[in-house]
């Protein structure tokens, strides 16, 4: 009896000294988590401390009261280091390194954009960056394209469709003549040869097929100046060594290059360039249907008497050997083939070539006139069946 009273006085000490039992357990475990806390808050504010002053040093607008518009360009050929410099410099960003880190980070470092653009020192990095790579400011450069088959007359159009010119009569006038470039030793060769007065444009197949950056500023002969420069690249000392070697300028490789891309497919050029060097290895007249639409301005399947009698040294149904000059600008390819012919057809004297349908380009090829004309036969049909369905007789 003595026991049980020892125990329950103890058990109340126990009490009064230490409370009680679940008091003491339930602080066991809170205590580790409110000095968790404490310490997570301590963190955080050291954290929210080194934030705002890298935000303060690197990050935040370089003036973010400023609402003055600062006129910043960007010019081709910058890198994104020399943007970010200029950026510095302009008091537009607090920061260029850290500016071209955010633009790789963020994958724009190749999406920013020439351009003429007015920006703000309360602007954000990333503001600025979204202006830049969006390239709405006012460019200073833009592309142009002069399409493989492209005349230059087609090349005006679309120039002066774009914008890129107000009107084609000076651009027109300058490839007609051609004079303004005899600085270009090809042109200059051009320019000597006989009866150049009579074509249409001494610059035609000159003008380079490729797509260009110019300046929005460009003059119609700057524009010209840009294409020409492009073909010596087109056609360099290799080809004219080859050229010479089979018998021609570089100026009759340039014409057989464009009928050759205008009476084909890529797949067929070598095989159309056989034909044609094998008529005039026979001297035997080109009978090419796209001298034809070059004089015409009409794409047609089935030429009539009149279309094959015009009087023009571009008619290659009356006058023997290659045309005046070229039709069109080649392509690469085109004037690859010009030159190397498909040894195979020249072998074995390809002479003849026509359209199957037209809507898919495909050629048959004909050793004699016979086989031709029974291939005429089988296709003519199909020819005045896509006139037809196009509009013209």
């Amino acid at each position: 009896m003595s026991k049980k009273r020892n125990y329950t006085y103890r058990s109340m000490r126990d009490e009064r000294e230490y409370g009680p039992y679940w008091y003491s357990a339930l602080w066991r475990i809170i205590r580790p988590i409110l000095v968790f806390a404490g310490a997570m808050i301590v963190v955080i504010g050291v954290l929210y401390s080194v934030w705002n002053k890298v935000y303060d040093e690197f990050l935040a607008p370089a003036d973010a009261a400023s609402q003055q518009e600062i006129a910043f360009a960007v010019e081709s050929g910058q890198s994104l280091t020399r943007v970010a410099n200029n950026l510095e410099e302009a008091g537009l960003i607090r920061n260029h390194t850290v500016f071209k880190y955010y633009c790789d980070f963020a994958g724009m470092g190749q999406k920013i954009q020439v351009g003429s653009y007015l920006l703000k020192p309360s602007m954000t990095m990333s503001e600025i960056a979204d202006q830049l790579t969006r390239g709405d400011g006012n460019p200073i450069v833009r592309n142009i394209t002069m399409i493989p088959g492209w005349t230059i007359e087609d090349f005006a159009n679309d120039l002066v469709s774009k914008g890129v010119l107000t009107d084609s009569t000076e651009f027109l006038e300058l490839c007609r003549t051609g004079e303004a470039f005899s600085d270009y030793y090809y042109i200059a060769d051009v320019l000597a040869t006989k009866n150049v007065s009579q074509r249409r444009y001494v610059l035609e197949g000159y003008l380079s097929a490729n797509t260009y950056e110019v300046y929005v500023t460009a003059t119609a002969e700057d524009i010209i100046r840009r294409l020409l420069s492009q073909t010596e690249r087109a056609f360099p000392a290799d080809y004219q060594e080859r050229a010479e070697e089979l018998g021609y300028t570089m100026d009759q490789m340039l014409t057989l290059a464009s009928l050759i891309e205008k009476e084909a497919k890529n797949s067929d050029f070598t095989k159309v360039s056989a034909v044609f060097h094998n008529r005039l290895d026979a001297s035997m007249p080109l009978q090419s249907d796209v001298t034809i639409h070059y004089l015409t301005g009409v794409r047609k399947m089935n030429l009539t008497n009149s279309d094959l009698s015009v009087d023009s040294p571009y008619n290659t149904y009356k006058v023997s050997g290659l045309p005046l000059g070229p039709i069109c600008s080649p392509s690469q390819a085109a004037i690859n083939a010009a030159l190397y012919p498909d040894e195979t057809y020249r072998a074995e004297r390809y002479l003849y070539f026509c359209a199957k349908d037209p809507e898919s380009g495909e050629l048959h090829f004909s050793r004699t006139l016979q086989e031709h004309e029974q291939a005429v036969n089988i296709y003519a049909p199909l020819w005045s069946a896509y006139d037809q369905s196009r509009g013209i007789q």
